[in-house]
């Protein structure tokens, strides 16, 4: 039975029915260009020969790079197998290697709060379907498990990772300053969400971006996420909005692609 409450303040909306969803579990998620696993020990040799290939996907981590395969074994042991966060290795159909990691982090049922973080994506799986559905696969489970919001929070100066939220369809909602102290440097937080209202649009747009009609012969996109997702956002991020970085080409000639691996959590 809720409390009374004063008749003359605001208060919010009324939520009947409403009960804490279940936290999620490690279990695998399959999509049609990937496999999202629950991380463990032996994903270390896979990612570790993913992770050489580009040194600066650790650069606002606050952790790595491991100097060997032990000690990212070892990490993965201590640091991230846990309930939260709970980090997944993200396997990719084509080669069938393990090439990235990401995680649910935050987990508050009571909130009806969820956050993906701790995105590290090596360069074969930057910019290309793969490494879209595995943040997508996340955001849906989400939802599908009762979550009101999904959260996404970032270094501010990680520009990838803000245009990256952005094109996921998560609205911006600001910028924490002097949030927190990483690596020896201060780190003001940009934050991004989306709430279940807005998931039916956002499925539907992941959906229509990931179907192989949307990719031509040469596996270029033919409409961009960010095309399907803008209409859904409540707010954009005024840093990204206009100026050169607007509507920026990856390397690789897909525009509104661009690389997820400077993606990370803290808060």
């Amino acid at each position: 039975m809720p409390p009374d409450l004063p008749p003359d303040l605001p208060l919010g909306a009324p939520l009947p029915g409403w009960r804490p969803p279940p936290r999620p579990g490690r279990d695998s998620l399959a999509g049609r260009y990937c496999r999202l696993e629950p991380l463990r020990r032996d994903h270390a040799a896979e990612l570790r020969a993913a992770h050489l290939l580009d040194a600066s996907i650790w650069t606002y981590l606050p952790y790595g790079p491991f100097p060997d395969e032990a000690a990212l074994a070892d990490w993965i042991a201590w640091d991230a197998s846990g309930p939260d966060p709970l980090f997944f290795a993200v396997r990719e159909a084509v080669s069938g290697r393990a090439l990235g990691v990401l995680s649910y982090l935050r987990i508050a049922p009571g909130a009806g709060s969820i956050e993906i973080g701790h995105v590290n994506f090596s360069a074969p799986l930057q910019r290309c379907p793969a490494a879209t559905e595995a943040v997508t696969l996340l955001i849906g489970q989400a939802f599908a498990l009762g979550y009101r919001r999904l959260e996404w929070k970032c270094d501010a100066l990680n520009r990838a990772s803000r245009r990256a939220a952005e094109r996921y369809g998560l609205s911006h909602e600001g910028v924490f300053r002097q949030a927190a102290v990483v690596k020896g440097r201060n780190r003001d937080t940009a934050w991004f969400a989306a709430i279940d209202a807005e998931w039916p649009a956002l499925k539907a747009a992941y959906e229509t971006w990931l179907d192989p009609a949307n990719f031509d012969a040469g596996g270029r996109q033919i409409v961009p996420l960010s095309e399907l997702t803008r209409p859904i956002l409540a707010a954009r991020d005024p840093a990204l909005a206009s100026g050169p970085e607007a509507g920026l080409a990856s390397r690789d000639g897909r525009p509104d692609n661009p690389g997820e691996h400077h993606q990370e959590d803290q808060g």
